[in-house]
């Protein structure tokens, strides 16, 4: 496998800039079209339409908007959906409504006459409806944050638990501003594309979670095996870039495979206009590839530079450079304190065994 000469570190601002520039263009975006919830979020009522042929999600949202005089509408469309026994199978619409206001029989009947004006061969027809009680949707909305916030807890003790000895709880505090990075560039997609916040959000943060942490892992166990091997001389900038060269290839290799799984994922929802499948697939596209992205630009440049932070400080603090070297030299000193040791106990188990001999 062909091995990079990169230098992640020396580039660092750069990396940083494009990300941060990224935030500033996603907030931006929330700023104008701000934060949308789901109705399993916000509560609401839901209405459920079948129709026959080929109909459009936008034209199909501007006709409700139209006839309910609403803006808080959102339209899902499915199509070749099977019954419960799976003895037929139909297209329908889902269109569902945010906030208290109810949707009468009436507007229900008026809905499907003006959905039928627009698509006069579409021959839509009235299913079902349903309702949230919007204390029942925020409470599920606040499990869900609690579910995510738990993720990040579990995911910092364990890699600062297995990675105590090049750094413990820094090298984790890194790797989750990574992830917070990854979380903010799925959520901007969300943004962006007006697709509501709903369990498909949710879905796709966790996931990006676990594989962007994956690939962080594999780079600190890899840094983690050049220390034992360059020793402690080696500066931390060289041990970095040294150890995401060599997982470079891996990273992109895994990266672009599931990438392009993904893709088809997204062009087979877009074929066949399934709205939830395009909704989980195009943000998990983005966050692969931030997490690739995150994994080689951000965590271990962010990690280098809080060890090199902290060999400064303890440098100031014991007054020269000497305090440095003894960080670095830390684990070394050590290893040769416990050497001597071992040979002093050893010498002094052969003298004692000498005298006992003697006495004999």
């Amino acid at each position: 496998m062909k091995v990079f000469h990169i230098d992640f570190y020396g580039h660092r601002k750069i990396f940083f800039t494009i990300s941060l520039s990224l935030i500033a263009i996603g907030i931006i975006f929330n700023f104008i079209f701000g934060t949308q919830l789901d109705i399993q979020f916000k509560g609401g009522a839901q209405l459920k339409y079948s129709y026959s042929g080929t109909v459009d999600a936008q034209n199909v949202t501007d006709a409700v908007k139209s006839s309910t005089k609403r803006s808080d509408v959102s339209v899902t469309v499915n199509k070749n959906v099977k019954s419960a026994d799976g003895s037929s199978a139909a297209n329908n619409v889902t269109i569902a409504f945010t906030g208290t206001q109810n949707i009468t029989v009436a507007q229900q009947k008026t809905i499907a006459a003006d959905l039928n004006k627009v698509y006069p061969d579409a021959g839509f027809k009235f299913v079902s409806s349903d309702s949230i009680d919007p204390s029942m949707g925020q409470a599920f909305f606040a499990k869900c944050i609690c579910a995510i916030l738990l993720a990040f807890l579990f995911l910092i003790l364990y890699v600062a638990v297995r990675f105590k000895n090049i750094g413990g709880m820094p090298a984790a505090t890194m790797a989750i501003a990574a992830l917070l990075h990854d979380v903010l560039m799925v959520y901007f997609v969300f943004i962006i594309f007006r697709i509501p916040l709903d369990n498909n959000f949710i879905a796709v943060v966790l996931t990006i979670l676990g594989y962007s942490l994956n690939d962080t892992i594999v780079i600190y166990d890899r840094i983690r095996e050049n220390r034992k091997l360059m020793g402690v001389k080696a500066s931390y900038s060289e041990l970095l870039n040294l150890s995401l060269n060599q997982c470079f290839s891996r990273t992109v290799y895994t990266s672009v495979t599931t990438f392009i799984a993904i893709t088809v994922v997204f062009i087979v929802g877009q074929m066949y206009h399934l709205t939830s499948i395009t909704s989980f697939s195009l943000p998990m596209m983005v966050g692969v590839v931030s997490g690739c992205y995150s994994t080689e630009c951000i965590a271990g440049p962010l990690y280098v530079m809080w060890e090199n932070h902290k060999m400064k400080k303890l440098a100031l603090a014991d007054g020269g450079v000497q305090a440095a070297e003894k960080l670095h030299a830390a684990p070394a000193v050590k290893a040769v304190a416990r050497t001597a040791d071992d040979a002093g106990k050893n010498r002094q188990g052969k003298k004692q065994t000498r005298a006992q001999r003697k006495k004999k």
